[in-house]
């Protein structure tokens, strides 16, 4: 147990001398650098990687909504139950409903079947 002790106030001791020395190389001018650094990393690195994946994700879901095709409505008995009304709308629609993706207990909506 006084060897947990002692170590804890070593790494006490050490992390508040570091502090001090960031908080003096700080006061030197050193984080003005820093933060011209980051700054141009943001623009140079970071813009343009989140505009590539955004390009990537854009082309993926064009290719996917070419090649997707629905599946057909099955009225399973266990799914879609409505033992209470919805208190907006018709009541038949949940809140957050998508007529594309979500179906209703009698099938999805516009779509003849």
């Amino acid at each position: 147990m006084m060897l947990f002790g002692r170590i804890s106030q070593a790494l006490l001791r050490s992390s508040i001398i570091q502090t001090r020395q960031l908080s003096a190389s700080a006061a030197h001018g050193h984080g003005e650098q820093t933060a011209r650094t980051w700054k141009i990393l943001s623009f140079v690195v970071a813009l343009p990687g989140v505009a590539v994946c955004m390009l990537n994700m854009y082309l993926k879901m064009q290719h996917h909504a070419a090649h997707h095709v629905e599946p057909e409505f099955v009225p399973y008995s266990h799914l879609r139950i409505r033992s209470k009304r919805f208190p907006w709308g018709d009541g038949n629609k949940s809140l957050f409903h998508n007529p594309e993706l979500n179906a209703l207990p009698d099938g999805y909506e516009g779509r003849d079947e």
